[in-house]
């Protein structure tokens, strides 16, 4: 079983990557929150993994943080929610929110999450309040520890154009959202950018 990769990345997308390790390619799913935080392409990237198996597949899922991997997993243990809900999950909200709204009960922000309704949410706050009461402090550390270090603007418009928007396009919209929300993380700029492109 896989649990750690390190290697030169090859190829990124938002939601995955291929990282070359001693000539293999491996293809690694990842949430937004750890796209955000990948090198540029040719650069070496290393990743907690977590091996899904299933009777027909082998996939590979990546963290940026060993923190997202506990919390992915304990997402998968929460009865409806499979690897790709867990991952709308993750790239949802960040990890600080995310664990503030499991553990206050706050259907309302969890219902935001593409995928979860009232009952996923009840069932989220339902099985994991108890497990999730000592990562709230790890994840507040992770988030300021894990920022890059380039600015959060040039690190949403990258991620725009790796996803095919022309740099101008990306630009403007990333100026838009984050004139407005100066103090915005860079996963909340990327997304709320590619609400402003998908309205235009």
């Amino acid at each position: 079983m896989i649990a750690w990769l390190s290697g030169v990345l090859r190829q990124k997308s938002i939601d995955s990557l291929i990282i070359d390790v001693g000539g293999v390619g491996y293809a690694v799913t990842v949430p937004l929150s750890t796209y955000s935080r990948v090198p540029e392409t040719g650069s070496t990237v290393a990743l907690h993994v977590h091996t899904h198996l299933r009777e027909d597949s082998l996939s590979l899922f990546g963290f940026s943080t060993e923190l997202e991997k506990e919390v992915f997993l304990l997402l998968l243990g929460v009865s409806g929610i499979g690897p790709k809900l867990a991952l709308s999950v993750l790239s949802g909200l960040s990890l600080e929110d995310l664990l503030l709204a499991i553990h206050g009960s706050d259907d309302s922000r969890l219902c935001s999450i593409p995928g979860i309704g009232k009952k996923t949410a009840a069932r989220l706050c339902l099985e994991l309040q108890d497990k999730i009461k000592h990562l709230a402090p790890l994840a507040r550390h992770a988030e300021h520890a894990g920022q890059p270090r380039s600015t959060t603007a040039d690190d949403a418009v990258s991620a725009l154009v790796n996803l095919g928007y022309k740099r101008l396009q990306a630009e403007e919209a990333v100026m838009r959202v984050h004139g407005a929300r100066p103090d915005i993380r860079v996963v909340e700029l990327i997304r709320e950018a590619l609400g402003e492109l998908g309205q235009r």
